[in-house]
Order: structure tokens, then C-alpha cells, then sequence
């Protein structure tokens, strides 16, 4: 059959991942594919000393790829928001199909792009923008497409837990492990995308869309990052069973859709809390399956050159199917097709359980004041520890409580932080048991 001819924008980690497994394995994709797939120009700003490229158009100019008429489908690799979706949108434009990794892109632009690739009759994969080369977006779209998902739970920032797993290990502080980390090569030099949430955000925003029939609302995310959380929280957590994950967590409610990242207590017990290190993660509750866990890499050259490949694979396959008879990219047909009555919770409307911690004077009535400003919001305490008196005469207080609205606990916060005898700022975590029998 007819080659499939690609451009691949970018040749840097990802890029040149992916330049390599089409090159050294083309034999068993095309074979896969039923047609040979062919590296036809390559756009980057500089070449790439891994990949051997000679004997491939390359070009400084990613544009001049999404405008070349020999190219089939455009791989964009160049990351980012502003000048990727331009190159996307060309491409589009220009009748070619698209495969990219940039999660930021798909969840910001995501509507907008696929409603151009829609209107064009052309693809849009993106399996690589979420969790590297594990094919959970496939599994989400097409494997789990009987059931009705109830919720969905991911390690989905390698860098998060690369930093939280040595801070359980080793008892080091945050920004101990944090420069270990940025050393290694595991976080950027400006890692507030990784630690802050943000990236995580952007890949739950695309997971929960196509969980749940939603469009694709990212600004609608609850996004908290991992920075004020202590080796202190972390030993007090594993004593208590439980361990702290960065999670992204989107539940299905009466009232709507949770779409929440933040640091997070999980039992030991469960599946997410051996997920260490860099690797990623994925839980997923469906109603006729169960409970199904998706685990592996979550970035690196190869592993996320896997998932962009696989959709190449895909796309190869479907080139010259009727555009209405293709899986859909959010596994609904087109925005108008979106579930209206799921609109995201804010997250003041959220329940669950908290982790408080406190510094508190060490006198008589303090503990008493604390459960009554709880008890005044309706919280009810499930569990409280009290320390030993630490310098100063301030003693470390522990509480569990039982799930609450978050904008009680706000409200509960506010008052406690006021009190002369409260030191400093209460720390909150939340507490999720993710109950694989829900």
C-alpha cells in the first residue's frame, strides 16, 4: 500500500525518541500498519546528535513542514502553547493529519483544534500528551468503552513523585530533593510546572474529558502543588497508613465533576501507593469492569516515542477511512455531542477528609477551642494526635477528620489561624481512600 509520509517538528528528546523507533523498527511498523511509514522532513531549530538523518529533508522552518504537500501527517513535538497550536492549526488547514504530545496544547486548545481537524475530515492523536508510553487514552476511548466511569486517579507528574518518594525514603525536605532532582535531570530548571500542578492539570483536563464526555475545561482545574508539603507530613502520614501522592483525581458526583489536583493522602493498602519514583500511574473505576490500574513510564525519549508511534500506527490505519466512521478523539463526536449536565464542581463544593496540622501554645483549653471551632463547622474529628512540646512551648497537633465540605474546612482554617494561640498557618491535606469497592 501507499507509504504513510510524516514530518516530525522537533528533534529533542521526544523528537529524536521518536525519529529513531520509526527508523530502527520500520520493518515490524509498517508490517503493523500494513503499509511502510516514512520519516519525509524533519523541522528543528537544531540538529539532534542521536538521529542520523541524512538522507531526510530538514528544515529550520517547522511551517514549511505543516505546508509540505508530500507530508501526510505532521508529528508536533515543539511543545509549548502559542506557536504549536499556529503549527497544528496549519497543518490542519492544510489538510494533513496531526500526532502530538503537548498535553498543554490539547487541554488548552483542545476544543478549538479538533473541532478545524473535524471540519477538515483529518485526526488528531495526542496518546503521548498523557502519562508517556502508557496507552491509557486508548484504553479510556476504546477498551473501557462500555462502562460508565466513576472516577479516575493518576500519578501523572514523574517529577512530583520522584520527589515525594525520596522524601518518604530518606526523610529529606523538599527542596533537598528538589535540586537532587533538577541535577539528575528528572525536573527543569524552572520546575513549577511539575511541582505546582500545573502539568498534571493539564493532563487530568484531557484524561477526565474523555473519561467522562466533557469538553475539555482546563481553567476549571483545581490545581495545588506539592512545595509546602514537609518531610514532617510525610513521616506523620506513613505512621497513620497512609502516603502522600501528588494526585490528579476527577470523580462523577450528583452535582457534577470533580477535577482536582493536590497532594494527597492514600491508604498504604491501595495500588497508587506503591507507584514510586518517577513512574506514572493510573487508576479508573468503571461500573461493569471494576477497578483497572495502568502503570509504566511516564516520560523519557523512548518510552513517549512508543505512544507517538502507536498513533502513527493508528492514523496509517485510518487514512483513508470516512472521517465520520473514525474513533472520535474524546470518544464523542463533536462538542455539541458533550455531556451538558456534568459541569465541573468549584472546589469549595468538594467533600472529602482532611490531614490538619498545627502548632499550637502549650496551655490548657487550646485543644478544647480547636475541636469546638471543628465541631461549629460540622466537622467531625475522625482521629487527634498531640506531640510532644517542641521549642518555644509550641506543641505539633495531628488531626484526622471525617470527609467535610472543603468550604467548611476553609472557613474552620480562617478561624483557627486567627486564635493567639495558633502559631503560624495550619497545613491541610486531603484524605481520599479511593475505595476500589465504590
Amino acid at each position: 500500500m501507499k507509504p504513510v509520509r510524516v514530518g516530525i517538528c522537533g528533534l529533542g528528546t521526544v523528537g529524536g525518541g521518536t525519529f529513531n523507533v520509526l527508523t530502527r523498527n520500520a520493518d515490524d511498523i509498517a508490517r503493523r500498519a500494513s503499509r511502510p511509514i516514512i520519516v519525509e522532513q524533519v523541522g528543528t531549530r537544531r540538529d539532534n546528535p542521536q538521529c542520523e538523518t541524512a538522507g531526510v529533508k530538514v528544515t529550520r522552518d517547522v511551517f514549511e513542514v505543516a505546508r509540505n504537500p508530500d507530508v501526510d501527517v505532521l508529528v508536533e513535538l515543539i511543545g509549548g502553547y502559542d506557536v504549536a497550536r499556529e503549527l497544528v492549526m496549519t497543518a490542519i488547514e492544510n489538510g494533513k493529519h496531526v500526532v502530538t504530545a503537548n498535553k498543554a496544547l490539547i487541554a488548552v486548545h483542545g476544543n478549538e483544534i479538533f473541532q478545524a481537524a473535524h471540519e477538515k475530515g483529518v485526526i488528531v492523536a495526542f496518546e503521548a500528551a498523557v502519562a508517556g508510553g502508557i496507552p491509557v487514552i486508548k484504553s479510556l476511548r476504546e477498551g473501557l468503552g462500555a462502562n460508565r466511569i466513576q472516577w479516575l486517579a493518576g500519578i501523572i507528574n514523574g517529577t512530583g513523585n520522584y520527589i515525594l518518594t525520596h522524601m518518604r525514603d530518606e526523610g529529606r525536605a523538599f527542596d533537598d530533593v528538589l535540586a537532587e532532582a533538577q541535577a539528575l535531570g528528572y525536573a527543569e530548571a524552572d520546575p513549577t510546572f511539575d511541582v505546582e500542578g500545573i502539568d498534571a492539570a493539564h493532563k487530568l483536563t484531557i484524561l477526565a474529558s474523555i473519561a467522562f464526555g466533557v469538553p475539555l475545561q482546563f481553567d476549571k482545574a483545581y490545581t495545588e502543588g506539592i512545595s509546602r508539603v514537609t518531610a514532617e507530613d510525610v513521616e506523620q502520614a506513613d505512621q497513620l497508613g497512609y502516603i502522600i501522592k501528588h494526585l490528579g483525581l476527577s470523580k462523577r458526583t450528583e452535582k457534577g465533576l470533580e477535577l482536582r489536583v493536590h497532594p494527597t493522602l492514600i491508604p498504604k493498602e491501595r495500588l497508587l501507593a506503591s507507584v514510586h519514583g518517577v513512574k506514572n500511574a493510573i487508576a479508573v473505576m468503571g461500573d461493569a469492569v471494576g477497578p483497572t490500574l495502568y502503570y509504566g513510564a511516564g516520560a523519557g525519549a523512548e518510552p513517549t516515542a512508543s505512544a507517538v508511534v502507536a498513533d502513527l500506527l493508528d492514523v496509517a490505519r485510518d487514512i483513508t477511512t470516512e472521517h465520520h466512521y473514525r474513533v472520535p478523539y474524546l470518544a464523542f463526536s463533536g462538542i455539541d455531542e458533550a455531556d451538558g449536565s456534568l459541569p465541573i464542581l468549584p472546589m469549595e463544593d468538594i467533600v472529602t477528609a482532611y490531614y490538619l496540622r498545627l502548632l499550637a501554645v502549650d496551655r490548657p483549653g487550646v485543644l478544647a477551642r480547636v475541636a469546638t471551632i471543628l465541631s461549629e463547622q460540622g466537622i467531625s474529628i475522625e482521629a487527634i494526635i498531640q506531640k510532644e512540646a517542641t521549642e518555644g512551648e509550641l506543641v505539633p497537633i495531628i488531626l484526622m477528620t471525617h470527609r467535610t465540605r472543603e468550604q467548611n474546612m476553609n472557613e474552620a482554617i480562617r478561624q483557627l489561624e486567627s486564635l493567639a494561640d495558633i502559631a503560624g498557618p495550619v497545613t491541610r491535606i486531603r484524605v481520599e481512600a479511593l475505595d476500589e469497592q465504590e
